[in-house]
């Protein structure tokens, strides 16, 4: 949990170019607000997200601030223990207010899953002195 909740890393590996942290962080020291620029495919957009974190079993977020592109955008990463390793799973919902065909819809939620998902992880395993 503590590589996500590294938001001035994200540029490394999150698919976004930049992350910028908003406001005082919450009692646990983490982050309550985070503005994003972000560029995947087609999708090239700022906006502010408002995280909701559960010790360092869950955090979800939601859109606070929508940009020109993203109308709405919820999600989660949960954490569950494997012995030495850790499971991860994620959930997105993203809204845009432009019509997006079907297939270029899925590439563009393939990339975003893909980026977030193989960039933590290599993200992790750096922090942790590992190789990938």
């Amino acid at each position: 949990m503590s590589v996500i909740a590294d938001f001035a890393a994200y540029p490394g590996w999150a698919g976004v170019r930049a992350a910028e942290v908003l406001g005082e962080p919450g009692p646990d020291g983490r982050a309550r607000r985070v503005r994003f620029e972000l560029a995947a495919g087609i999708i090239k957009d700022r906006f502010v997200l408002e995280y909701q974190w559960e010790d360092d079993a869950q955090v979800r977020w939601e859109l606070a601030e929508p940009g020109s592109v993203i109308s709405a955008m919820s999600g989660a990463y949960t954490l569950a223990g494997r012995g030495e390793s850790t499971q991860v799973t994620f959930e997105l919902t993203i809204g845009a207010r432009i019509p997006v065909l079907g297939v270029v819809r899925r590439r563009v939620e393939k990339t975003i899953i893909d980026t977030a998902l193989q960039g933590l992880k290599s993200r992790a395993e750096s922090v942790a002195g590992k190789s990938t």
